[in-house]
């Protein structure tokens, strides 16, 4: 009697959870419409992904829906979609993600010609993602303001239905999202392995691949890659901020991270500090990293060094969705205030 109330207990929080994240997703504001008319041509070139390419004797294709639906039954193999739009919001502090809905079953999405995200894995080592919605962060810098932008998509079908299937696509901002005051997203230096003296301000990382935060480092390069990793980027803080108590904001982290500035460790989430095989790790992957910065550890007059260590345990791996950057202790307890009485309000207007 007692395991089955555990069990109907279980599948009702799972169920008031989903509702409530499915509230959630109703905050996203579609900034550009790309649903409709895209370009179309079946195969595999890798100049297709740059947007110079002159796609005009591509065929039209409606997006979304399987391509089956629109001229090309029984086609399984690659194909590429191509779409052109000029971007004309400004001033947007939020971050922007390309909403592409889901795809059947594999894709590589490029922006301006750089590699914004995948799912899944091609041939020879195929791995379907047909039920993931691709949802991702437009790397900032990459969209142009104002002029023409191009989207490519390459895409895998191995069997029945093939292409860009299902849901709204676009571009859209979390109206919800934390906005730090000072945005550290963009280009970090980079490298694989560990050594602890990698965390130190005067190490010299100028050799170090660029790689930008936020984004998975398997779409930068580092395909396959599981284990450790680091992460930095040197940095100023305005004289306006001095006086302010400071949260340092990672973003989510796939797997374990470990944070270090200036040469000390401010934060952590997960134990990296055993030996390999007794590295575990959960759900870390989902959690929002925020470490409260102590106050004598700003303000150098030659800048300051963050250095963020990294381990991926399987799949996709680093620091890989924002918000990037450090905001005011005031603001961040203003924006946890909000997410608590909008769970309440949620939860409390359910049980009405």
């Amino acid at each position: 009697m007692i395991m089955k109330l555990n069990i109907q207990l279980f599948f009702a929080v799972f169920f008031l959870q989903t509702m409530y994240f499915s509230s959630i997703a109703e905050k996203w504001q579609k900034i550009n419409d790309l649903n409709g008319e895209w370009k179309f041509e079946i195969g595999d070139q890798s100049a297709w992904s740059q947007p110079d390419f002159n796609d005009d004797s591509w065929s039209e294709i409606i997006i979304p829906s399987s391509w089956e639906e629109q001229g090309f039954p029984g086609y399984d193999g690659f194909a590429w979609y191509r779409q052109k739009f000029i971007f004309n919001a400004q001033n947007i502090p939020n971050t922007l993600f390309l909403w592409l809905g889901r795809i059947d079953d594999v894709d590589e999405t490029y922006l301006n010609g750089r590699l914004i995200g995948t799912n899944g894995s091609f041939p020879p080592d195929y791995q379907t993602a047909y039920f993931q919605f691709r949802r991702y962060p437009i790397p900032p810098g990459t969209l142009k303001m104002n002029e023409e932008n191009v989207i490519a998509v390459k895409v895998y079908d191995e069997e029945l239905a093939g292409g860009i299937l299902d849901g709204d696509v676009g571009i859209f901002i979390d109206q919800d999202e934390l906005i730090p005051e000072i945005n550290l997203a963009g280009v970090w230096n980079f490298k694989t392995g560990d050594s602890l003296n990698w965390k130190e301000k005067q190490y010299r990382d100028d050799h170090w691949q660029p790689i930008t935060v936020p984004g998975f480092w398997e779409d930068q390069g580092q395909r396959d890659y599981d284990g450790f990793a680091w992460y930095r980027l040197q940095f100023n803080i305005p004289a306006r901020l001095k006086k302010e108590k400071l949260i340092l904001l990672l973003g989510k982290i796939d797997d374990l991270d470990e944070c270090f500035l200036n040469g000390s460790r401010i934060g952590h989430t997960g134990n990296m500090n055993v030996p390999s095989e007794e590295i575990s790790f959960d759900n870390e992957y989902q959690e929002l990293r925020a470490y409260y910065i102590p106050d004598n550890q700003l303000f150098q007059p030659d800048g300051n060094i963050l250095a963020v260590r990294v381990y991926d345990g399987y799949i996709d791996g680093g620091i890989y969705e924002g918000p990037v950057g450090i905001i005011t202790r005031e603001n961040y307890l203003k924006w946890l205030d909000k997410i608590k009485e909008e769970k309440w309000n949620f939860f409390k207007n359910f049980l009405k």
